[in-house]
């Protein structure tokens, strides 16, 4: 797939084909439940609904997270984004939890399970539906650097593996007829979604808490600033943050007290330029100190 492509189907384009996948597959996966009476089937229909919850929540955020920066919001809107990652994650939680409350009492009461030939096709059908539709999202998702379709990526993904252990268990219910083996496939799936679920709440967490940027970004950082490595001009104070698509870079540059403002000015704009094509989607912020003048933002008078 060429980058022309990648830049093309960009988050909004790609959640909206998610939500039609979503349709699908629940037609598809509610079909294979009703005509086996499996729980395992059931257990999967009920995450594609959660696919099409998280699919239509994650719409409206990465909506809401193109949108320009304005007087309220000065940094933009892209946290947005986390929002999205976050509910889509309580979203699995939550089908997880249901997944093994059905399942537990299909262990108690296990039923005869009917037509499993037709029921193992069209699981397998929407399975592979969401695979190629979770591949190209990872991949949309790194080029646009969006939370929100990668984390429904993800979801998908263990969609596949939910899917995968919903065959295999009915697979082993024909092979050996103990129908508890259904159930308990079952909630060995939920397991799994329960600890992605878990997965997505906490990175959505980490960003709404102002975390750093990746250690990559850090490096191509770094790199730049040594590129403009001068006796007379260094760097310190560097923080970093990312919020959704976009990373920020906050430090002092010092540079000689007798340089006069022109010249001081225009070396900062070639750093603050250097490193913002380095990193697209950074936002580089530097402040001009004399070369013997500190800020030691760690005092206790700072706070003042």
């Amino acid at each position: 797939m060429s980058s022309t492509t990648l830049q093309a189907l960009t988050p909004q384009r790609m959640l909206l084909v998610s939500v039609a996948v979503a349709v699908l597959t629940i037609a598809l996966k509610t079909t294979a439940w009703y005509i086996t009476g499996s729980v395992g089937l059931l257990s999967d229909a009920m995450e594609s609904f959660v696919n099409l919850a998280s699919a239509l929540f994650g719409l409206a955020m990465v909506t809401i997270a193109q949108r320009p920066a304005d007087d309220d919001h000065p940094y933009g809107h892209h946290k947005a984004e986390y929002f999205s990652s976050g509910f889509e994650g309580a979203l699995i939680i939550g089908a997880a939890v249901a997944i093994i409350w059905a399942a537990a009492h299909r262990i108690l009461n296990p039923q005869p399970l009917e037509k499993m030939g037709w029921g193992l096709v069209l699981a397998v059908g929407s399975s592979a539906l969401n695979g190629l539709l979770a591949w190209v999202m990872f991949r949309v998702a790194r080029t646009h650097r969006s939370i929100a379709l990668e984390a429904d990526a993800r979801h998908l993904v263990t969609d596949v593996w939910t899917s995968t252990g919903v065959v295999v268990g009915i697979g082993a219910v024909i092979a050996t007829g103990w129908l508890w083996l259904d159930a308990v496939v079952a909630i060995g799936v939920a397991i799994n979604i329960l600890w992605e679920g878990c997965q997505l709440v906490w990175r959505s967490s980490q960003g709404l808490m102002d975390e750093a940027v990746e250690p990559e970004v850090m490096a191509e950082i770094q790199k730049v600033l040594q590129e403009f490595g001068h006796p007379t001009i260094r760097f310190d104070h560097l923080s970093t943050r990312r919020a959704g698509q976009r990373r920020f870079v906050d430090l002092h540059m010092h540079m000689p007290a007798n340089w006069s403002l022109g010249r001081a000015a225009a070396v900062r704009a070639s750093v603050e330029q250097a490193l913002m094509s380095a990193v697209p989607g950074l936002r580089a912020t530097i402040q001009l100190l004399p070369s013997d003048v500190e800020a030691h933002f760690d005092d206790k008078a700072d706070l003042i």
